[in-house]
């Protein structure tokens, strides 16, 4: 939604290969649905992503690396706001490790 699901769809108008990294499946199916619709480009995909598990953040992050020839454009943009203190799994607070430690994580992982 918002920002990042018009930024996906421009990318999809250029004729890109897009992915869209969600958490969540259904969300994320309906909007590689409607920008395939909107641009006609069947080269739009979903890949689930959570940055605010680290863990989820490898298992994008190698997918990505092993399925793709290349990756020429990240668009880091996910986020959260006013969640009630909570911290992950992996010891970490979710906001911080969502809005943060995962964009950052994910970007290192992806470079060449």
């Amino acid at each position: 939604a918002g920002i990042g699901k018009c930024v996906a769809m421009d990318l999809a108008r250029r004729n890109a290969r897009t992915i869209l990294a969600c958490r969540s499946r259904e969300r994320g199916q309906a909007a590689v649905e409607e920008i395939r619709a909107a641009t006609g480009n069947p080269a739009v995909v979903l890949r689930l992503l959570d940055t605010g598990s680290l863990a989820s953040v490898r298992a994008f992050a190698s997918a990505v690396l092993r399925e793709e020839p290349r990756l020429d454009v990240l668009v880091n943009n996910a986020g959260v706001t006013g969640l009630p203190f909570a911290i992950t799994s992996e010891g970490l607070e979710q906001t911080f490790a969502t809005n943060y430690l995962g964009p950052f994580l994910l970007t290192n992982l992806l470079l060449g």
